[in-house]
C-alpha cells in the first residue's frame, strides 16, 4: 500500500492538499543520467531558461501567493512578497554568479596562461522549510541550476503543495523534469534523500537539531558539499533610543513578523535597566493592535497562525516553561481558539531567570533582558549558542562600532530589524546558525568549485638541477 502525505490549512484546519509519499531513489537516479547534459548547455542558455522561469512564476504570482497562505497561515500580503522574491531571485543570481564563479585569466610566467573556472558538483539534494515554502528553496535551486548542477527537491512535508508547484513552473519554463525534481515525504523520506550515495551535496535550510544531524552524518563524506542554513536566538538591542516609539515599531518587527516564524526573528530584547520601561510601554501598546487573523482576513492581519498545532502547543509549552522558572508575562501568550494555533504575542521579561535556555522558541515570543550597562549588553548578546542575527537600535556610531565588532553573527544591523537582510549580500551564520556556507550572494560558492589551469600552447620543460652528467654516466 503506497503511503501518502497530506497537507492541511494551519488558519481553517481543511485539507489543501493529498499525493503519494516518494522513493528518492528513481529521482536521484534520474538526475544523474541527466545533468551532464544540463551542464553541457551555455551558461546563456541555463541563464535563458531560467529568466522564463521568473516569467512564468510572474504570470502566476496572485494563485502561487494564495496557495503558501493558505499552506502556510501568513498573510496574503506576505506571501505577494515571498513569491516576487523567487522572481527576483533569477537576476540576482546571474549577477552574483558573474562576481563569485567567472571565468578568469591571466598572464603567467613564459607565456603560460592561468585560468580559473568552475565546475558543479553534479546532483545536488535540496531540503526545504516550512516557513517560505518558495523562497528560502528557490535560493538554493536557482543558483544550483545556473551552475550546472541538477536538484533534487523535498519540501517540508508541511508545505508539499508549495514545493509542488515551485517544481512544476520550472518545468512549464523548460528544466527538464530529471534535471528538477521534486520528491515528497516526511523525516524519513529526508533522511534517505540525504543518505543517498548518488547525491553530490546537500544544500538544506531548517532546524538546528537537523543541520547538527546532518554535519555528522556528512563528517565522512568530505567529498560531498553541505550548505547547512539553521535558526537563531537572535538579540536585538535597544540602547539610549531618541526615538521610542520607532524603536518599539522595530521590536515589533523583529520579534512577530511571520508570527516569528522567520529564523532572524529576534527572540531577546536586551535593554538598559531602568530606562526600560518606555519602550516595553510602547511595545506592550502596539501588540495590544496586532491583528491576528487568516490570511485573507479584512482588514489585513499583521500575522496568522504558526504552522500547525503541535507547534502552538510546543510554544505554550516553552512560554509556560519560562514562567515556571521566574519569567513575568508583559504580555501573555494567549491561544483564542484552543483547535487552531493562532496566538498572540508575547512579550516575556526573563531577567530573573538564573539560566535562561538557550533555544530558537520559532514563534510570536519576545523574551525581555534588562542588563546594567553596554558591556553586559554585549555579553549577553552573545549568550548563545547561536548566531545568525543582531541589531542595535540606538547609541551612537561609536557605540555601533563596539557592537558590530564584539557580536558573534553572521548579520548585524543598525537600527533596523533583526529580520532584514539585503538580498545583494551574502546571508549566513556561525554557531549553530550555519557551517560557514552563507547563501543569497554567496551560494555560487557552494553550488560550484573552482578549478584552476596552467596552459601553454607549446611543450617547454627543463631539469636545471639534480641530474647526473650524461657524459659520465657507463653505457
Amino acid at each position: 500500500m503506497t503511503a501518502t502525505l497530506t497537507s492541511f490549512e494551519p488558519a481553517t484546519g481543511a485539507q489543501l492538499w493529498s499525493g503519494a509519499v516518494d522513493d528518492p531513489d528513481a529521482a536521484v537516479n534520474a538526475a544523474r543520467a541527466a545533468w551532464s547534459g544540463w551542464a553541457a548547455k551555455p551558461f546563456a542558455v541555463r541563464v535563458e531558461t531560467l529568466r522564463r522561469f521568473a516569467n512564468v512564476v510572474r504570470a502566476e504570482l496572485e494563485p502561487f501567493a494564495d496557495l503558501i497562505a493558505r499552506e502556510t497561515g501568513k498573510p496574503l500580503w506576505e506571501t505577494r512578497t515571498e513569491v516576487e522574491a523567487v522572481i527576483k531571485k533569477v537576476d540576482i543570481s546571474v549577477s552574483a554568479y558573474a562576481e563569485r564563479s567567472a571565468q578568469r585569466r591571466q598572464e603567467g610566467d613564459m607565456g603560460v596562461r592561468v585560468a580559473v573556472r568552475h565546475k558543479p558538483h553534479g546532483v545536488l539534494a535540496v531540503l526545504g522549510p516550512y516557513n517560505f515554502p518558495a523562497h528560502l528553496p528557490n535560493g538554493h535551486i536557482v543558483p544550483a541550476l545556473l551552475a550546472g548542477n541538477a536538484v533534487v527537491f523535498k519540501p517540508s512535508e508541511k508545505t508539499p503543495a508549495a514545493g509542488e508547484l515551485l517544481v512544476k513552473l520550472y518545468h512549464q519554463a523548460g528544466v527538464p523534469e530529471d534535471v528538477v525534481a521534486c520528491v515528497q515525504g516526511g523525516p524519513e523520506t529526508g533522511k534517505a534523500l540525504a543518505a543517498h550515495a548518488g547525491i553530490d551535496g546537500l544544500l538544506f535550510t531548517g532546524s538546528a537539531r537537523a543541520g547538527g544531524a546532518l554535519h555528522r552524518q556528512f563528517a565522512e563524506m568530505p567529498q560531498k558539499i553541505l550548505a547547512l542554513e539553521m535558526g537563531g536566538n537572535n538579540p536585538l538591542v535597544v540602547w539610549d533610543a531618541a526615538d521610542v516609539q520607532t524603536a518599539a515599531t522595530i521590536a515589533v518587527q523583529s520579534a512577530y513578523m511571520s508570527a516569528g516564524q522567520r529564523c532572524t526573528c529576534a527572540r531577546r530584547l536586551i535593554v538598559k535597566d531602568g530606562d526600560h520601561q518606555p519602550l516595553i510601554d510602547a511595545i506592550a501598546r502596539l501588540i495590544d493592535r496586532i491583528i491576528v487573523d487568516h490570511p485573507h482576513a479584512n482588514p489585513a492581519p499583521f500575522m496568522g497562525p504558526v504552522i500547525d498545532n503541535d507547534a502552538a502547543d510546543a510554544l505554550q509549552e516553552a512560554v509556560i516553561d519560562l514562567m515556571g522558572k521566574g519569567g513575568r508575562a508583559i504580555r501573555r501568550l494567549d491561544r483564542p481558539r484552543h483547535d487552531r494555533p493562532f496566538l498572540t504575542p508575547a512579550l516575556i521579561d526573563v531577567t530573573d531567570i538564573q539560566r535562561r535556555p538557550d533555544a530558537e522558541l520559532f514563534g510570536p515570543v519576545l523574551q525581555v533582558i534588562r542588563v546594567a550597562d553596554f558591556d553586559a549588553a554585549i555579553a549577553e548578546a552573545n549568550a548563545t549558542r547561536f548566531g545568525l542575527s543582531a541589531s542595535l537600535v540606538g547609541g551612537s556610531p561609536e557605540l555601533y562600532d563596539r557592537f558590530w565588532a564584539n557580536v558573534r553573527a553572521g548579520v548585524i544591523n543598525r537600527n533596523g530589524p533583526t529580520n532584514g537582510a539585503p538580498s545583494k549580500a551574502p546571508f549566513g551564520g556561525i554557531g549553530l546558525s550555519g557551517n560557514h556556507r552563507p547563501s543569497a550572494w554567496y551560494a555560487a560558492d557552494y553550488c560550484a568549485y573552482p578549478v584552476t589551469s596552467s596552459e601553454a600552447d607549446s611543450l617547454r620543460a627543463n631539469i636545471g638541477v639534480g641530474l647526473a652528467d650524461p657524459n659520465t654516466i657507463a653505457s
